[in-house]
């Protein structure tokens, strides 16, 4: 297998290995959302199938289950048998799963394949994490996950348009857009390859990592944790954004997509900038930028001005893509490089976990308070996440200024 060496100093989208490693980015927002715009002529096509509602529908969330169950699974194989095969296995079934509605002949196989679609994307999602810790450190670390989540925002727009295209003519044709991974494997298969430590008698000395376990395993479930809340809160765009807009008198189909256009689009733009605003305002100062511009976005929908849901969304991709790459770059830090793969799998599950809950707790509170009153009080807890970022930033930022004068005093 070609190894490739890149110097420091070297920019990291220049190594074919990120290259590699982004083009599978791409696929975990295929996964689900991909077949949104055919769900109607789908529900059309099976109408004589007495749950065509709810099948119809279960087929873009249905993934999210065995990535949930799947990921930490993944990420034990990953740590234990290697990363490569896992992430070139998970391409393939991905490829696979994801293109067989263009020919299973009901909508419950075609949920049975969505399932299998779970556990490629957390195959996929897992050892792509993985090998983002093994290959790259510091700043180029960094900068590849703001180039993830970039990737994924306008891999996102590019898949969902397509998708729209292709419903037109037919609600199959969108799963054949699942057939483009099979265009990744060989350049997956020529430049990524198995980390040192995987190989050889190297695993046999994994274990010597394990030292202070429990201390990164709480740093891991804490990060996991806030992931999962962000990710909740963020789901409130794709999820109640349609209602919201509807209630506001909009023609909510087109003014849904068009202000989702808005949000990817943000999204991409502010991830690209990541690696230079983190480098700048470390891990705090990042989530303080990202939770106060989700929060100034939903406060901005509450205006219920056509200006203000566009710059709402806007702000809100904005916020969530400086927000995500934070927790990936923080939990390879911390992990043993021996247990990247597990600390990927929990990242994977936390951000499934928490797209899966957001519906269960926003429909109850919209229910009690209305759509205002939930963006308002998600936009303050925003605010006091903002805050608690802002505070430690100020605090790291004083420690490092009176450092600086001790040392400049001796």
């Amino acid at each position: 297998m070609k190894q490739v060496h890149v110097e420091p100093t070297q920019q990291v989208w220049k190594d074919p290995r990120a290259i590699a490693l982004l083009m599978a980015a791409t696929l975990t927002v295929m996964a689900n959302a991909t077949i949104s715009p055919a769900l109607a002529g789908l529900e059309e096509m099976f109408k004589d199938d007495p749950n065509v509602l709810w099948l119809s529908r279960l087929l873009v969330s249905t993934p999210s289950l065995t990535v949930i169950i799947c990921a930490p699974l993944a990420g034990v194989i990953a740590d234990r048998y290697g990363r490569r095969a896992l992430l070139l296995v998970g391409v393939l079934l991905f490829a696979v799963m994801g293109s067989a509605g263009l020919f299973l002949p009901d909508l419950t196989s075609m949920l049975v394949s969505r399932l299998g679609l779970g556990v490629a994307v957390a195959m996929v999602m897992t050892a792509q994490t993985a090998l983002i810790g093994d290959y790259f450190v510091g700043d180029q670390r960094s900068s590849l996950m703001g180039l993830q989540t970039s990737a994924r925002n306008f891999g996102g727009f590019l898949f969902i348009s397509m998708a729209g295209v292709l419903a037109v003519s037919s609600p199959r044709l969108p799963f054949a857009i699942y057939g483009l991974a099979l265009l990744m494997v060989p350049f997956l298969w020529r430049y990524i390859s198995e980390p040192a430590r995987h190989t050889g008698g190297a695993r046999k000395t994994a274990n010597t990592e394990d030292d202070g376990a429990a201390a990164w395993a709480l740093l891991l479930g804490a990060l996991a944790v806030l992931q999962m809340l962000t990710n909740m809160i963020f789901f409130l765009m794709p999820t109640q954004l349609p209602f919201f807009l509807d209630a506001q008198g909009y023609d909510s189909a087109s003014m849904t997509g068009a202000a989702l256009g808005a949000l990817m689009l943000s999204g991409g733009t502010a991830a690209l900038l990541y690696g230079r605003i983190k480098a700048r305002v470390g891990y705090s100062g990042a989530f303080t930028l990202a939770y106060g511009f989700m929060a100034v976005g939903l406060m901005l929908l509450t205006l219920q001005r056509t200006w203000s849901v566009f710059l709402g969304t806007a702000a809100m991709g904005a916020g969530y893509a400086l927000a995500m790459p934070n927790f990936p770059a923080m939990a390879l830090q911390v992990a043993p490089s021996s247990r990247r793969g597990m600390a990927g799998g929990v990242l994977t599950s936390s951000v499934f976990l928490g797209q899966f809950l957001s519906v269960f707790v926003s429909i109850p509170l919209i229910a009690a308070v209305g759509f205002a009153g939930t963006f308002q009080i998600v936009a303050t807890a925003l605010m006091c996440m903002a805050l608690v970022g802002l505070l430690v930033f100020i605090w790291r930022s004083f420690r490092k200024a009176t450092t600086a004068f001790v040392r400049l005093e001796n």
